[in-house]
């Protein structure tokens, strides 16, 4: 019996050749594979759609603006390796959004990576945004536009497992106040894109374990600080770091070889979140029945 256990164990460890090992531990490709990249006419969005299509995957480049989508599908077309396609959405309408995730349902069975990156900051705007259906703007475009993509995508995620979503959010934390979500009191404004962000958090730390046991990883993260980007120029903050950093960081854990699911990434290691509600499981849960009474697209289970 001990000659047949140590000639088992002999086996597997000569399996485990330097290889095989390399191999584990080498970065994933995207070579030939579907990812759907939203807010990528332009920044960080824009920079990841080229930078997957250099890895050989099909891109599904989303924004508002035809012209400028157009222009990111011929870029990736004369670079002759990976592909693309743009399909147009305005994130503001949570209608334009759920017949976007439909029409990627549809058309893509097999989704092996989801990149929520489309956002809006109105950090300094002098009154609260909101759009046709009196919700605030950036808690729709930021929030629960990915809310609704992650959920309804979840089947064709699945059919191509292992895949990933990922969600870009940002250190900037602002605690959910469950009683004014669309920061209606006077001056609530303000916290909007922290909540947003925060959201995004407290999203993927609640859906994570469904979504792990269907083979999709969803994980958090804050790609760079104040990069360069059309939005922070737009809000008057000067620039500290540069779209390619933030770029290099996303990218770095969409390769990664294996995530912790649900974790919040900051620098490439999982870290905790900004603002203590996070951890909260029964303000986590609250978020995910909001979130469901919204959209009218309910957590996946």
């Amino acid at each position: 019996m001990r000659i047949l256990l140590a000639a088992v164990v002999l086996s597997l460890l000569l399996a485990l050749s330097p290889q095989a090992i390399r191999a584990a531990d080498a970065p994933l490709s995207y070579a030939g594979k579907n990812v759907l990249v939203t807010g990528s006419t332009d920044g960080l969005g824009r920079e990841l759609a080229l930078a997957l299509s250099a890895d050989g995957a099909h891109v599904i480049v989303h924004g508002r603006n035809a012209a400028r989508g157009q222009a990111v599908v011929d870029e990736i077309t004369r670079a002759g390796k990976g592909s693309a396609r743009f399909i147009a959405a305005d994130f503001s309408s949570l209608q334009a959004t759920r017949e976007f995730a439909d029409t990627i349902a549809q058309d893509y069975p097999r989704l092996d990576l989801l990149v929520n990156n489309a956002g809006i900051a109105f950090n300094n705007a002098p009154a609260r945004s909101a759009n046709a259906d009196g919700y605030e703007l950036q808690f729709v475009v930021n929030y629960l536009a990915g809310w609704i993509l992650a959920n309804r995508l979840l089947p064709n995620l699945e059919a191509a497992a292992p895949s990933r979503v990922v969600n870009i959010a940002s250190g900037s934390a602002a605690a959910i106040d469950f009683d004014d979500v669309m920061l209606e009191k006077p001056d609530a404004h303000h916290r909007g894109y922290g909540q947003s962000k925060l959201a995004q958090v407290m999203m993927t730390m609640e859906l994570a374990p469904a979504f792990a046991e269907r083979g999709v990883t969803m994980i958090s993260l804050h790609p760079a600080t104040l990069m360069d980007t059309t939005m922070v120029k737009g809000i008057g903050i000067p620039p500290r770091t540069t779209v390619a950093e933030g770029r290099d960081h996303v990218m770095g854990l969409v390769t990664a070889p294996s995530l912790q699911p649900g974790a919040y990434y900051e620098d490439g290691q999982p870290a905790t979140p900004r603002d203590p509600q996070a951890a909260d499981p029964k303000a986590r849960a609250r978020l995910a029945a909001l979130s469901a009474g919204l959209t009218g697209v309910p957590a996946a289970r």
